[in-house]
């Protein structure tokens, strides 16, 4: 029996055209700035983003907290959602690194709007930290893959501007929000100071990440990366498999996104779950389990007839559809599934 594996779009492996990719890789020793192949990674995700310049990094977590650290000052303060990556998922990295003042704002969807920012702004002040970054989530990983309304992100860009506010994006999905609205990548992250992008969940690289800014704040980086433990050598043959991924797998996401809402639909029918269809945008699918039953019990119970899921909070579950995951694995997995409380 097939184990339809749907815990994350990160469990992904590289395609055979991927593999060919990085088994014929031209490499250098990037630390030294001489791999071509990253750099031509590099190059090419920046101008598709029609951004100055673009570092290559070997996971979102590096590319979010050495933006982070780049921008910032120790004790300034930093708002985003409750719910963010760069917070709950990134093992406090801002803290940790940058030495920044977290305020988590309860959010909806993940959307920090222009009212919330101009209500969490501290007045200057001798004894108060300094409201100087604000971070956003697109699309939101802990919301279900919500997308964020692109109307009301250049509001809140209004509002950094007024207050000299810092803006950056976690984008590990907005290949994800590309797709699924029609804006292009430049237009749903122009409002950014800075940006990072992932290769390594539903594009179908093994690895890897980039952080994207103006030329001088990604040489600032390149040196905030070094220190981070981030330099590789020979690491072309990696950043093929990213090159693949972009120049390949963007549209696909569509199928994806399909698929997470026939999957949706189908879960939403039995009696073991409850899900909010308003809240499936993308790819991700999280439900509610309902009654007494408990999020990890089911979970261990499906790994028992093979669909594999991850419990995502006291009472929910999250399911990630992605490449290798297709229309007929999903029907299998609503059969067996179905199962289980059939």
């Amino acid at each position: 029996m097939k184990t339809i594996d749907m815990r994350s779009d990160t469990v992904t492996k590289p395609s055979d055209d991927m593999r060919q990719a990085m088994a014929t890789a031209e490499v250098g020793d990037d630390v030294l700035g001489d791999d071509p192949t990253v750099k031509k990674l590099e190059e090419y995700v920046a101008a598709l983003f029609e951004r100055e310049a673009g570092l290559y990094v070997p996971s979102g977590t590096m590319g979010n907290q050495v933006c982070l650290k780049v921008h910032s000052e120790p004790g300034w303060e930093l708002l985003c959602d409750r719910e963010c990556h760069v917070v709950n998922y990134e093992v406090a990295g801002p803290v940790v690194h940058s030495g920044l003042l977290v305020n988590l704002i309860t959010t909806d969807r993940g959307m920090i709007t222009a009212d919330m920012v101009r209500g969490s702004i501290r007045p200057i002040s001798l004894h108060c930290p300094l409201t100087k970054m604000v971070a956003l989530e697109n699309t939101h990983n802990h919301h279900g893959g919500t997308i964020l309304p692109q109307d009301e992100i250049l509001k809140v860009r209004e509002v950094c501007d007024e207050f000299g506010l810092i803006f950056h994006l976690d984008g590990a999905r907005i290949w994800n929000a590309h797709v699924a609205t029609g804006l292009s990548l430049p237009e749903l992250t122009r409002p950014f100071d800075s940006v990072s992008v992932c290769l390594s969940k539903g594009l179908g690289a093994p690895i890897g990440s980039v952080a994207l800014g103006t030329r001088e704040f990604i040489e600032k980086c390149r040196r905030e990366r070094k220190l981070f433990g981030g330099g590789m050598r020979q690491v072309g043959i990696i950043a093929a498999a990213g090159l693949y991924a972009v120049q390949n797998n963007i549209e696909r996401l569509a199928d994806d996104h399909a698929n997470a809402r026939f999957f949706a639909e189908g879960l939403n029918q039995l009696d073991l779950f409850d899900v909010d269809l308003s809240r499936v945008d993308t790819n991700l699918v999280i439900v509610n389990v309902t009654g007494d039953n408990q999020p990890l019990d089911v979970c261990s119970k499906m790994d028992g007839v093979g669909v594999r899921a991850l419990p995502f909070g006291p009472k929910q579950i999250r399911f990630v559809l992605h490449l290798d995951v297709h229309r007929a694995d999903c029907e299998a997995a609503l059969e067996r599934v179905g199962s289980l409380v059939g």
